[in-house]
Formats: structure tokens, C-alpha cells, sequence
């Protein structure tokens, strides 16, 4: 289930891409599918555990090369190990509505971007998060919750804060949105009630078969009702006269994974 689409991002082979906030690593895995160089962060450790192993199984599956530079590492995403410049694309899926200093986040997020690279940011978006709030206090006044609702006028300005460009928005899982309306209702740890539970069966059905009366139903709801608003932006290009493009250090790979790599230069000591 994704959320940014990667044919806007422009995500190619070969290129190096950042998942920040990788999360269980569903967008890293399709950026590594797409033949990218991908580096999947996240501040949890179970989180990076478990992707570090899904790529490790996608190799044995043969899905993935043996000798793919996909890592993934643990970090903070108001510090990043990496260099200015180093990635090619740069993904920060739901994750800015968690960090209190979001600012601070964007201009990490904007500095390892490379010059003239891509990102897309997404957050929920404000109406259906909003009723969320309304219903529940659960939902979000918890420890690591949600601390903000976005206006997409507000994120693109704070984003554009840090030099990036804003060229575009869009709208993901409108199946969703009502989803969590309804675990707002009956309480969001309740996964057991029966109306919670057939709904999370349609989404499951809708995720692994992918019929065509759910994706319908999705394409038809995600501009009205989107559950995640989605912003692309651009880093704007510096061109050097009389200076070769080359491509910055790369990040060090995880233990038992090889790390990202170029065709002209190894992994960064």
C-alpha cells in the first residue's frame, strides 16, 4: 500500500533514495524493486530489524540481487548521518506530524537532498485527521502521536522555508479515511469489534488482491475523502561551471547487508 507515487517522484535505477521514517519499509521495498539504491531510516529499532530482514528475504525470493546496496539504519530525523546532497530522492512518509520541531526535520530532509533532486512528503490530511481529533483523544494524545493537523498551504510554506520547491499535491487512501472514523467511534484499540473487524478485512482483501471494485471505490474517495495528503517537491539545481558531476559519499551499509554503492565508487568508510 503505497502512498507516494513513484512515477511523479521519478524514482529510476540506479539513483539513491532516502525512506525517511521507513516505518515496516513499504516504500523502500518498492524504491528497491524499482532497481534504486535505497537507504530506509527510522528512529525505532524493531522497525529497522524487521525491514533489514524483509530485505534479506526479497534476496532469498529472488526479488531482490544478492548483491543489492539496500540497508536500512536506525537514526534521527533532526540529525541525519548523511552528507549535503547525497540523495537523489527523498521520501518522508507520515512522518513530520509526530516531530515537534518539524522544521528543524525539513531543513535535514532538504540539506542530504542532492541539487536538482525530488522529494515527496505526506502527511494526513486535514479534514478527515481533524475528525479523528473530534472523535478521540486516543487517537492522538498518545506518547509519539500525532502532535499537528497540516493545512497543505501550511506544510508547503514551512517546506519552502528551507529552499525546496513545492510543484505539486495529491490525495492517497480514501478507503481508509472512514476506517478510522469508525475506530474513533468504538475506540482505536478495539480492534475487535465486529464492525472494525470487517472493515480491516476489506482493506486487507483491497491490499493483497487489489479487485477492481475497491481500487474504484479508492480513485473515486481519495480526492474527496484522502486519508493522506501528499506534497512533491524539488531542490533546485546548482549548476557549477567547469565542474564535473559526481556523486557525493555514500552512507555506510547496516551489518549483514551491503551498503549503497556507485558504479564508479564504493561504499563511504
Amino acid at each position: 500500500m503505497l502512498t507516494v507515487d513513484y512515477d511523479r517522484l521519478g524514482v529510476s535505477p540506479g539513483e539513491l533514495v532516502l525512506d525517511l521514517g521507513c516505518g515496516f519499509g513499504r516504500h523502500a521495498f518498492e524504491a528497491a524493486r524499482r532497481g534504486a539504491y535505497v537507504v530506509a531510516l527510522d528512529a525505532g529499532p524493531e522497525e529497522v530489524a524487521q525491514v533489514r530482514a524483509t530485505l534479506g528475504a526479497m534476496v532469498e525470493a529472488g526479488e531482490l540481487a544478492a548483491d543489492h546496496p539496500a540497508s536500512a539504519v536506525q537514526g534521527d530525523a533532526l540529525a541525519l548521518p548523511f552528507a549535503d546532497g547525497t540523495f537523489d530522492r527523498v521520501i518522508a512518509s507520515e512522518v513530520l506530524e509526530h516531530i515537534p520541531d518539524d522544521v528543524s526535520a525539513m531543513r535535514e530532509l532538504a540539506r542530504v537532498l542532492k541539487p536538482g533532486g525530488s522529494m515527496a512528503v505526506t502527511v494526513p490530511r486535514c479534514a478527515p485527521e481533524a475528525v479523528n481529533w473530534v472523535l478521540s483523544d486516543e487517537y492522538h494524545d498518545t506518547p509519539g502521536g500525532h502532535v499537528r493537523i497540516y493545512r497543505r498551504s501550511t506544510l508547503e510554506r514551512r517546506l519552502a522555508s528551507t529552499g525546496l520547491e513545492p510543484n505539486g499535491h495529491g490525495h492517497a487512501h480514501g478507503l481508509h479515511s472512514p476506517y478510522w472514523w469508525l475506530r474513533c467511534l468504538v475506540g482505536v484499540t478495539n480492534d475487535s469489534h465486529p464492525a472494525v473487524a470487517a472493515y480491516h478485512k476489506v482493506l486487507v482483501w483491497d491490499i493483497v488482491k487489489a479487485p477492481l471494485v475497491t481500487r474504484t471505490a479508492d480513485r473515486v474517495l481519495s480526492p474527496l475523502i484522502g486519508k493522506s495528503l501528499v506534497v512533491y517537491l524539488s531542490k533546485p539545481a546548482v549548476a557549477v561551471a567547469g565542474l564535473p558531476d559526481a556523486r557525493p559519499s555514500l552512507p555506510r551499509g547496516v551489518p549483514g547487508r551491503r551498503g549503497p554503492t556507485s558504479p564508479k565508487q564504493g561504499a563511504a568508510a
